[in-house]
């Protein structure tokens, strides 16, 4: 345990599943629309495709806002409130999705869904780092990865069933909730873990204190840097992943199966991540799944090629399945990298690198997902050309280090 933390902490078999449902609101909310894009589309008159995809990056778009702002929040008030005040605003985002007349007026409700749900995501990370430190902190983030993969393999289905019951608007009634249980489930047994001495004043030298450090610190820069350009395609894939498996390969009301599945691999690679944990260790770990999804992708975009960007549907899914058990892999051992020298100031530091990692995988992401022709080439071209780049920043990371003056640390 973190000698840092203040008070005792909730037992780690209840605090997984909690921390997973909280951090889950991100996945929920992405997920379980994905069948649902086509009759938002036309119900709300998207006149193109492709802009549909605008419902899934706009929460997007507002997570990385949001995460600048409750990061520091929670360093002055604590990470209760700071969780409370981001499952309100939440909430309140899914009831202006509720009762959207308009296009306009439901991506205005998912960008307040994503502010809302940085909140419990960001804080979280902070509730990690307050209590747990090193090799027995990713092995937490990956035991939360773990379950909280569960949810991205159930979304779809669940969307496309609440769907079919309800109608599209059922399904952020749902979200609504799902919002609510987390917040009693929290208000009633979460401790506050960050004691009233180690809070910080919200106060502009503090915070330009604060990422003037985060900037000095080479390894987080560079791991920040991996994990938006790891996701990056993953964000691509999402986007666009309901035009892939429905439009391109006519898989018709067997999407979310397929969806599940790859979710899935994702959650074994992040339970081998947790046994591979102690022998290895997280750098070794992360960069070796980078390159074997690289390489993988760039075979794959080379036998590709025969089948005119539109293999058959096994090849593709083996490729994939490649590709997600590495990045349930990388995921949490690049985040726990990041925000290991960062103990002292664990809630801006959290907001800056889920802030600074979700704009970077947005802005590329959404260039990806937009590039959608029918063929798998931009997807799978975009994890080859991603996948290279986070390798070099790994490896950056760990340069050796030039004699430099040292910095005064904040305290």
């Amino acid at each position: 345990m973190n000698p840092s933390a203040s008070v005792t902490s909730l037992r780690t078999i209840e605090f997984i599943p909690l921390a997973a449902l909280l951090m889950s609101l991100v996945a929920l909310s992405v997920d379980a629309m994905l069948p649902a894009l086509p009759v938002i589309g036309q119900d709300l008159g998207v006149r193109r495709t492709n802009d549909t995809q605008f419902v899934i990056t706009a929460l997007f778009i507002g997570l990385g806002i949001g995460q600048l702002f409750f990061g520091p929040l929670s360093d002055t008030i604590g990470r209760r409130r700071a969780i409370f005040a981001g499952l309100t605003v939440f909430i309140v985002g899914c009831l202006a999705s509720i009762f959207a007349s308009s296009f306009e007026m439901m991506i205005a409700g998912r960008i307040l869904q994503g502010i809302g749900a940085s909140g419990p995501r960001i804080v979280t990370m902070a509730l990690v780092r307050d209590q747990y430190s090193g090799k027995q902190m990713a092995r937490i983030l990956s035991f939360i990865m773990a379950v909280f993969i569960l949810v991205p393999a159930i979304a779809p289905l669940l969307g496309q069933t609440i769907m079919w019951l309800g109608g599209w608007r059922s399904i952020f009634t749902t979200f609504f909730v799902v919002a609510t249980a987390a917040f009693i489930w929290f208000f009633l047994r979460h401790p506050e873990t960050l004691h009233p001495a180690h809070r910080r004043p919200l106060s502009p030298r503090l915070i330009r204190e604060a990422v003037g450090e985060f900037l000095r610190i080479r390894s987080t820069i560079a791991y920040t840097f991996a994990i938006g350009l790891v996701f990056s395609p993953f964000v691509g894939f999402l986007s666009s992943a309901q035009q892939i498996f429905q439009e391109a390969y006519s898989t018709g009301k067997f999407f979310p199966l397929y969806f599940g599945v790859l979710a899935l691999t994702i959650g074994f690679g992040s339970l081998a991540n947790d046994k591979l944990l102690l022998r290895f260790g997280m750098h070794k770990i992360a960069i070796s799944a980078a390159i074997v999804a690289t390489i993988a992708s760039f075979i794959a975009l080379t036998l590709f090629f025969a089948y005119d960007g539109l293999p058959p549907l096994w090849l593709f899914m083996t490729y994939m399945l490649t590709v997600f058990v590495c990045m349930g892999a990388i995921f949490g051992n690049l985040n726990a990298l990041a925000m290991q020298p960062l103990g002292h100031i664990a809630g801006v530091g959290a907001a800056l690198i889920s802030s600074v990692a979700t704009f970077i995988s947005v802005s590329f992401g959404t260039a990806i997902g937009q590039s959608f022709d029918g063929t798998v080439y931009f997807q799978v071209g975009s994890f080859a050309l991603f996948g290279l780049l986070t390798v070099v920043a790994i490896r950056w990371a760990t340069r050796p280090r030039s004699s430099s003056p040292p910095f005064k640390r904040i305290t």
